[in-house]
């Protein structure tokens, strides 16, 4: 497996951005990629699914943070990325990164980083 690191959290009023970084550490031993992706919990409230680019390529976002955040990567520095604009209170949560991997399978989720939004 791998060990991410999610960083770029902060307190934001609302219509502001943030970027969220993710770093692995570089050590991962898969020879084919899965999914890889931002979920968000907020409290109280299930882990939800935010935005991730498969295994093919393809870019999927959540409908509510459709046309306001974008997920992308840097495959030299093993970094993927959330840039999120227009941010509402109700994108105040906890954001976690995930990196799936088909051969070995293993699935890795990094340890958070809170962003709050305030209106």
């Amino acid at each position: 497996q791998v060990r991410l690191m999610e960083s770029g959290g902060d307190s934001v009023q609302a219509g502001g951005s943030l970027r969220l970084s993710c770093a692995d550490s570089g050590n991962s031993n898969c020879l084919l990629r899965g999914d890889i992706g931002w979920y968000r919990q907020a409290p109280g409230k299930e882990r939800e699914f935010v935005s991730d680019i498969g295994k093919d390529g393809g870019i999927s976002y959540a409908d509510s943070v459709k046309d306001r955040f974008s997920i992308s990567q840097d495959n030299a520095k093993n970094t993927l990325y959330l840039q999120m604009n227009s941010l509402k209170p109700e994108d105040t949560a906890m954001y976690y990164c995930r990196k799936k991997c088909r051969i070995p399978r293993w699935d890795s989720w990094g340890q958070g980083t809170q962003v709050t939004v305030s209106s």
